[in-house]
């Protein structure tokens, strides 16, 4: 199997930019904060989200932490879809609490909640890295069908190596064997694999597109944000992805990358072999830096926005 590239291969200082046993406490109630709603929230749902903090033990790697959003917003019996979404490398080199809080407060994603559920979205909310004809595309498409609300999983993801597929395989196992389990027992889930989708920034990026190809009847959608892939790794994901198919004909594929992405060549490259291969996926550029202003801006966007989609039909 072709490597996937050394640990911080290119990502350097740059890459920080965003880019065992049970839970012992089961029955203890988790620690839980509520975001509140921004002023303008009341045209739609209340847009608050809940933030559960869990320590769930990652077996081989040790103790491990997980954050999940929840809409505030839930009717009684309302079940919502799940999304795992990754952190990039800078916090994978902080503290497993620190790292697992990275969509929740680093990228901002409670205010993505808070905008989505309360449209039209501007400029500013895209960190003014909007395109103007996506942005108007996405307000009309909101205004004919508002945001449902996705459960948002953010597992503390460890600076894995990429070049060796072990570790990548058993945090793959983790994910689908012990926190998802866990989000389908305590939270207002929809417990089907088609309802649920993996994502992620950079790192994340590159380790949530080989979970979900590895483990394709485990989810129902594999989306990545400017991706940590390399040229080279085109071929090895072709075959991944060809197999994934194979195991899961619905299971959705989304390539993400802005014209500032580093990353933004090889992602076109995997995207062209994926075509070329007869894979069907979606391929997206937007404007923006490989940065932590695109993740609070269009990359929480983006992920929340195209999972409540996809994974609610």
């Amino acid at each position: 199997m072709p490597e996937l590239g050394r640990r911080g291969f290119v990502l350097g200082a740059a890459a920080l930019l965003g880019c065992s046993r049970r839970d012992a406490t089961k029955s203890a109630p988790p620690a839980m904060s509520v975001f509140a709603a921004e002023p303008d929230a009341g045209r739609g749902p209340s847009g608050a989200v809940r933030l559960l903090e869990w320590d769930v033990d990652a077996r081989e790697g040790g103790p491990g932490r997980v954050a999940v959003l929840v809409p505030a917003w839930a009717e009684p019996n309302e079940r919502f879809p799940v999304l795992v979404a990754l952190h990039g490398r800078g916090e994978a080199l902080k503290s497993p609490r620190d790292g697992a809080l990275g969509w929740a407060r680093d990228y901002a994603l409670t205010r993505a909640y808070r905008r989505l559920a309360a449209p039209p979205l501007n400029d500013d909310d895209l960190e003014r890295m909007s395109d103007p004809a996506r942005l108007k595309k996405t307000n009309e498409e909101l205004a004919q069908r508002p945001f449902g609300g996705v459960i948002t999983v953010c597992p503390y993801l460890p600076d894995l190596d990429l070049v060796d597929p072990g570790p990548i395989r058993a945090y793959g196992r983790y994910l689908v064997e012990v926190v998802l389990p866990r989000v389908r027992r305590d939270t207002p889930a929809l417990p089907s694999p088609s309802a649920t989708g993996i994502d992620g920034v950079s790192l994340g990026g590159a380790v949530a597109l080989r979970v979900g190809l590895g483990m394709p009847e485990a989810f129902g959608a594999v989306g990545t944000l400017q991706a940590a892939v390399q040229k080279r790794q085109a071929p090895d994901l072709v075959a991944l992805a060809r197999a994934a198919r194979a195991k899961n004909p619905k299971l959705r594929l989304r390539l993400l990358t802005s014209d500032g992405d580093y990353f933004r060549e090889a992602i076109q490259a995997v995207g062209k072999a994926w075509r070329d291969a007869g894979v069907d996926h979606e391929y997206v550029e937007v404007p923006g830096p490989h940065d932590y202003p695109f993740n609070r801006g269009p990359g929480a966007f983006e992920m929340l926005l195209w999972h409540d989609r996809v994974l609610r039909g």
